[in-house]
């Protein structure tokens, strides 16, 4: 079972990097190396950082609170104000209801993944 998942994930990932070379073929490069980032989110912080209205019966936690504070977007994936300092630092030191995160759980590379993942949309 967890072998054809495995493969149907990595066959959902060739698809959008396929897509991405079609409409966008100068921005190719960042589907893929956006890739190990977008798994990382998934992992760990899609539960409580999805956009809204989010897939279960309750909006997911983390937006929910962003939003209530006036952050637009809410949805981490859609913001261009994070730094990868600041995502660095609030992943390995929580903030509020958010957790800590180990390295055990996430190490230092695929923390880099995740903040060069969010911060992809941001200017430069």
């Amino acid at each position: 079972m967890t072998a054809r998942l495995n493969s149907i994930c990595s066959a959902l990932v060739l698809a959008l990097v396929t897509t991405m070379c079609v409409i966008n073929p100068a921005r190719a490069g960042d589907a893929v190396n956006a890739a190990p980032g977008k798994a990382a989110f998934d992992r760990w912080c899609l539960g409580c950082h999805e956009a809204l209205p989010g897939r279960g019966w309750d909006p997911p936690a983390g937006t929910f609170v962003l939003q209530q504070r006036g952050v637009s977007p809410a949805d981490l994936e859609s913001r261009t104000d994070l730094s990868a300092q600041s995502i660095r630092a609030l992943v390995r030191s929580g903030i509020n209801i958010m957790p800590p995160t180990r390295k055990t759980e996430l190490s230092d590379k695929q923390l880099d993944e995740l903040a060069a993942y969010l911060t992809r949309n941001n200017k430069p």
